[in-house]
């Protein structure tokens, strides 16, 4: 997979790197169990520092879509799949929306169970 950053865009570049990894499970361009670049060469091959890329790879992990090892790099999760990706999105949707109201992350995972 070819990744690609825009260091001008208003969006982050951890974000545009976290992005063309959901895309390319949601598309299955990257099959569960394919590895990730190695975040240093990725790093290296984009021209930006590797702590950005290991904050992407963090946030994907975090949303369940990747594994990682020190040592062993990072790996599209077996079960990762497309409509995942998708419920991740509306998350971070929701979330964002809550926050322009005010609504706490305790309140909006009361309103939540309710359902």
């Amino acid at each position: 997979m070819l990744f690609r950053v825009d260091p001008t865009s208003a969006v982050s570049l951890a974000e545009q790197i976290a992005v063309q990894v959901r895309s390319g499970i949601a598309t299955r361009a990257l099959a569960p169990g394919e590895r990730l670049p190695p975040a240093r060469d990725l790093a290296r091959a984009l021209q930006i520092n590797m702590h950005t890329v290991l904050r992407a790879y963090g946030e994907l992990r975090d949303d369940g879509l990747i594994g990682m090892r020190q040592g062993r790099g990072a790996w599209v999760n077996q079960d990762a799949a497309p409509g995942l990706v998708r419920i991740n999105e509306l998350v971070d949707q929701l979330v964002t929306e809550a926050r322009k109201f005010g609504i706490s992350p305790t309140d909006l995972s009361r309103m939540i169970e309710r359902t």
